[in-house]
């Protein structure tokens, strides 16, 4: 018994009653959403953006990069670690990573002696492609077409490498907040002969909801917030952007494809043109959002390759993943530590208020002149 007399079924019971008898607004109250594609679930704790912000902040973001160092390593003509040129290059730039963490020739580990101590064999190929010669500019600042010519290098990439590797990952680290050494626009790409875990998350969770949906999870999904409009970001005629019902990051947004597409290289031309075309509208609202370079991990997800190429995978679709981490300002971000480390991911602000910001922000880069400003609304 309490010392207020009341016991705690009591107290339960009466902390249940007033509950049910506060209407629930999202935006003040928390509670937690499931992600069907990964099954697990995300605490969303609005109210905590009234807390005032006494932790880190970040240093501000270097102004101005130098457009040609002959010393980056992804420099057009620049030498590389290893000893190798770069050739003069004008649009994209694919080569060999210098520092691989996957190597197609690694030993297998052996037989394991106990069922807790377990390694196999990992092999792949790393790759890194450069999306410009010039290290001052960033994807929302090339033209589409140039834009383009990095879809279709992530399409040949894919499946160049996947007619050996079941996994191919493209991914791009923007900015030092995400790690990123060094300035240069590019991306990597790894290739595996596993499926990686949250592949193996996103493959469990789309076979179930085909085989009890009798369709794609993603392409339901995509119906569905075209209905409920609430947290769509940017439409196109071929493709959506719109921050997830169960995202984790603040402005974290998913890019998928209207068509029910398995693959990068399944795209056609109109649909790799208006790509390029919703990207650069996308990220040039990121960095609107807060009148910086915004930094973010990306990456895309694709049906598994390989040897499997062949086989059934209709219950996949293509979809890209953004994960930015800024929440308040372009110098505070969401530090995923403590109990998201501990327990289970959890955000501070809904959604819904994600998207009502991003789709508000203009479509034109805020660090264009009047005339560049021009050209681009035009465009």
């Amino acid at each position: 018994m309490s010392r207020s007399g009341v016991g705690p079924e009591q107290h339960r019971q009466g902390s249940e009653a007033d509950a049910t008898a506060t209407p629930f607004q999202a935006r003040e109250h928390q509670h937690i959403r499931y992600n069907p594609l990964q099954d697990e679930w995300v605490l969303v704790s609005a109210h905590r953006m009234k807390r005032p912000w006494q932790g880190q902040v970040e240093p501000s973001l270097l102004k101005t990069v130098p457009r040609h160092d002959p010393n980056n390593p992804l420099c057009p003509g620049a030498t590389r670690a290893n000893g190798e040129v770069n050739p003069h290059y004008e649009s994209t730039f694919l080569f060999d990573n210098d520092f691989p963490a996957l190597q197609p020739d690694a030993p297998n580990p052996g037989p394991s002696d106990h069922p807790l101590f377990q390694a196999e064999a990992a092999r792949g190929v790393c790759k890194v492609l450069c999306f410009h010669p010039w290290s001052d500019v960033t994807l929302p600042l090339m033209s589409v077409p140039e834009i383009r010519a990095v879809v279709d290098m992530w399409a040949s990439v894919t499946e160049e490498l996947g007619a050996q590797y079941p996994w191919v990952q493209i991914f791009e680290n923007k900015g030092a907040m995400m790690g990123c050494s060094n300035p240069h626009p590019h991306c990597q790409v790894w290739a595996s002969s596993f499926l990686p875990n949250i592949a193996q998350h996103e493959e469990q969770s789309q076979r179930a909801y085909q085989s009890q949906h009798g369709e794609p999870l993603l392409m339901e999904y995509g119906r569905q917030e075209l209905l409920r409009k609430e947290r769509l970001v940017l439409t196109s005629e071929h493709w959506l952007v719109l921050v997830p019902f169960w995202a984790v990051w603040p402005f974290q947004t998913l890019l998928l494809p209207r068509r029910h597409v398995r693959r990068l290289p399944e795209l056609t031309p109109a649909e790799r043109d208006d790509l390029a075309f919703i990207m650069k509208k996308l990220l040039t609202k990121y960095d609107n959002l807060f009148e910086t370079s915004f930094p973010y991990t990306m990456g895309w997800h694709g049906a598994p390759m390989g040897s499997e190429a062949e086989a059934n995978w209709d219950h996949w679709q293509l979809h890209a993943h953004y994960y930015p981490p800024l929440l308040r300002s372009s110098t505070v971000r969401k530090f995923m530590v403590g109990y998201e480390m501990l327990a289970q991911a959890q955000r501070d602000l809904t959604p819904e208020q994600a998207a009502e910001r991003l789709r508000a922000l203009p479509e034109v880069h805020y660090s264009l002149g009047p005339k560049d400003r021009e050209t681009a609304a035009i465009s």
